[in-house]
């Protein structure tokens, strides 16, 4: 057996190839889209992954605001900060999170499923969210996919 022919390839920032990639929100489970445009921002579904690189995608998410949360967690889900100082935890719902600005709650989200680092806060940046159908990033001819027919 040639053990030469094996090779691990670890993609670097030259040699990686981002995209730009449009998922639609309408009608999505928030914590299943969230997932999988976490996946896409580390760029898991491509071949030449590489753990500690930014070779994923540039997502733009449009139809924020129809988003789907099961049961009353509009109002019942809470989400904990701190401030830093004694008697700063503070609370938000998803409800009031969308009331500051559409995308908080998506970037709320997806920012809990990235890596807690530096490339974490990288690939954050790569994350776009508009709550209608119209979105500023035409000229990088984003390509629309379907979130359904990830895994």
């Amino acid at each position: 057996m040639d053990t030469l022919s094996y090779k691990t390839i670890s993609a670097n920032k030259a040699t990686v190839n981002k995209e730009w990639v449009i998922v639609d929100a309408t009608g999505q489970s928030l914590g299943r889209i969230g997932s999988k445009v976490a996946k896409l921002l580390r760029g898991k579904y491509k071949p030449n992954f590489t753990p500690h690189v930014d070779c994923g995608d540039n997502v733009i998410i449009i139809n924020a605001d129809k988003v789907v949360l099961t049961g009353n967690k509009w109002n019942d889900r809470i989400y904990l900060r701190y401030t830093g100082y004694p008697g700063g935890q503070r609370k938000e719902t998803p409800a009031s999170l969308v009331k500051k600005g559409e995308d908080r709650l998506f970037l709320k989200v997806v920012k809990g499923m990235l890596p807690k680092n530096r490339l974490g806060a990288k690939l954050l940046k790569n994350l776009h969210v508009y709550a209608g159908n119209e979105h500023p990033h035409e000229a990088q001819q984003p390509k629309l996919i379907d979130i359904n027919s990830l895994k």
